[in-house]
């Protein structure tokens, strides 16, 4: 059953209506053809208004939808023979951060993302999507494998933002954070990140210093939270006053759009109308094809001519239009 967002209130009382009356045919001597092709096109139509002027809040709501495809579905859809290791070996393991050894369209690539789980079984085990610092020693482990190996690494982005509990404070997880961002902007070997959801803070950078950063037509990638931006500047709280969230994410600008203009990313990857989560056979696809261009631009550089191309990357950001 397709879960609406609140915007798509109109659109989920026609698809409603459809559906009734196709649960109508055939069951009586009535053609409802004609009436359900007309009320398809009205929902069609609907949702392509709907969806081409989102604001970056409903992009938010849109990013975090339950059925947007997860690490997961990435892995059956888009790769082969994916072979995850765990561990750290240093403290345990971390179901947040999963990685490992992948064949994508004839060629291998160490393939690393953020997982939030699809079910609330899963996002339980999964912690949300919220890494550990083991997570993040994990995915630099991995990096080394690929390094050594001479292997592309793509990372897939799809986190609030670190773990912030106690726990993970202990056993270091700024330190962690930082250690990991530090090694994707050594690493020898081709680096493409995408972030495919939600792409939250320092835990979404840490996978993201990469050769070629992009992002789903409908993700948002921010320093904070919408709901933590408002917690700060005007002391909302979930749930008590007048939600300021909204208000947050128009004013940091955390849409694919906005970091597209600002030099912060470098491709805007398109979504199928009404988003990734209506079709995610469509979306994968996209996206395969945009690593696959990148990874041919990027296999032919040394790995010094990597390194120089990502430190120059970063640093050019923010200096548009200054002389």
């Amino acid at each position: 059953m397709r879960t609406y967002l609140d915007f798509e209130k109109p659109i989920a009382e026609l698809e409603g209506r459809i559906e009734d009356l196709r649960q109508m045919d055939g069951s009586a001597d009535i053609n409802v053809d004609e009436e359900i092709q007309k009320l398809q096109g009205k929902a069609d139509q609907l949702l392509s208004d709907a969806y081409g002027k989102l604001t970056r809040w409903q992009k938010t709501l849109v990013a975090r939808h339950a059925a947007r495809p997860h690490f997961s579905d990435y892995v059956v859809r888009l790769v082969d023979d994916f072979t995850p290791l765990a561990g750290d070996r240093a403290f345990g393991e971390d179901q947040a951060i999963i990685g490992g050894p992948a064949r994508f369209r004839g060629r291998s690539i160490v393939l690393i993302g953020h997982e939030k789980g699809s079910d609330t079984a899963a996002r339980v085990k999964h912690n949300f999507g919220m890494a550990r610092p083991e997570g993040y020693r994990k995915a630099m482990r991995l990096m080394e494998l690929a390094e050594r190996f001479k292997l592309p690494v793509v990372t897939l982005v799809d986190t609030p933002g670190a773990y912030p509990g106690r726990g993970a404070e202990e056993r270091g997880q700024a330190e962690a954070i930082a250690s990991c961002t530090a090694k994707c902007l050594a690493l020898g070997s081709p680096l493409i990140s995408i972030v495919v959801g939600e792409g939250g803070s320092g835990g979404a950078v840490a996978l993201a210093a990469a050769n070629r950063v992009f992002m789903l037509e409908h993700s948002v990638y921010s320093v904070i939270s919408p709901e933590g931006c408002a917690s700060i500047l005007w002391k909302d709280a979930a749930g008590k006053g007048d939600n300021k969230a909204p208000d947050a994410a128009e004013a940091m600008k955390i849409s694919a759009q906005d970091l597209k203009d600002l030099g912060v990313i470098d491709t805007i990857i398109s979504e199928p109308i009404g988003g990734a989560h209506r079709d995610p056979d469509a979306t994968i696809e996209r996206l395969g094809d945009a690593v696959e261009t990148a990874i041919r631009e990027l296999e032919v550089l040394s790995p010094e001519e990597l390194r120089k191309q990502r430190r120059e990357k970063f640093m050019a950001i923010g200096r548009t239009g200054l002389s």
